[in-house]
């Protein structure tokens, strides 16, 4: 197992959502002292171009970067497994119409479709959240789709569809058990996408606006003062960095888990 990833994606969530329990100073707090302070005893990890501490705002925006990223990979898989598990089950007209709004979806590419979507409306956590999820399920639809279809054509589900069996049953008793390791692997994989999505949009400046602020945000705001200030875009960029990293990791060993199993079977 992928212990150290784990332990990572734990002690992160930890750092961000409790971590100011024992770390009280304000992210919000302005400082005209402690302009661009390198990491010391006083700021830990340094401040940024006001004054304010790059550690409280890591664990700040940490809140709402892991906020968006697991409610957006959630919401796109969720939709992601009803859309393609039905049209693999059911076939026929409702697959093709399927077909048609997938390609139709996968003709813009996702990033710029993101640009489109988020230029119309003020972002938020939340708006970013309905708007990742919308440009973000097509994937996990297709593999759901394309392991449904091995599943219909399997003899007991024949015998269950001829015995008048209700449909709902069988899709929750027969295909969901099948089904739930390729939506796990597409969970972990989409929450990494919608943090390096946000982080992209928040790094135009098209994604959170203040008082809130993410890891991309804050990473924004280094990009003019990286030459003498490293610090306020290197911490931002590592979270990034270790959270999508550690997530790659246990998608890809739930896929060896899902692969070994399909093997055996």
């Amino acid at each position: 197992m992928p212990l150290f990833s784990i332990l990572i994606l734990f002690s992160v969530f930890l750092f961000s959502f409790f971590g100011h329990l024992f770390y009280n100073i304000d992210a919000y707090t302005l400082d005209a002292d402690s302009i661009l302070v390198p990491p010391s005893l006083d700021h830990f990890l340094g401040t940024d171009r006001l004054g304010r501490d790059i550690l409280a705002r890591l664990m700040k925006g940490g809140q709402v970067s892991l906020t968006i990223g697991v409610g957006s990979a959630f919401i796109a898989s969720i939709i992601g497994l009803l859309l393609g598990s039905i049209a693999g089950y059911l076939r026929g007209g409702v697959d093709k119409m399927f077909i048609v709004i997938v390609d139709l979806f996968l003709t813009f590419p996702t990033f710029f479709l993101l640009l489109a979507l988020v230029s119309y409306v003020n972002a938020s956590a939340w708006v970013l959240i309905v708007i990742i999820s919308i440009t973000g399920w097509m994937t996990t639809a297709r593999l759901i789709r394309s392991e449904s279809f091995k599943i219909t054509s399997q003899p007991y589900i024949k015998i269950l569809n001829i015995a008048k069996v209700k449909k709902l049953k069988i899709l929750f008793k027969y295909y969901a058990p099948i089904l739930a390791p390729i939506y796990f692997v597409s969970f972990t994989f989409g929450v990494g996408g919608a943090i390096l999505a946000e982080s992209g949009l928040s790094f135009l400046g098209l994604g959170i606006v203040a008082p809130q602020m993410s890891w991309g945000t804050i990473l924004s705001a280094g990009k003019d003062v990286v030459e003498i200030a490293w610090w306020v875009s290197f911490f931002p960029g590592l979270m990034i960095f270790l959270v999508t990293f550690s997530l790659i990791n246990i998608s890809n060993y739930l896929q060896q888990l899902t692969n070994k199993k399909q093997i055996l079977s």
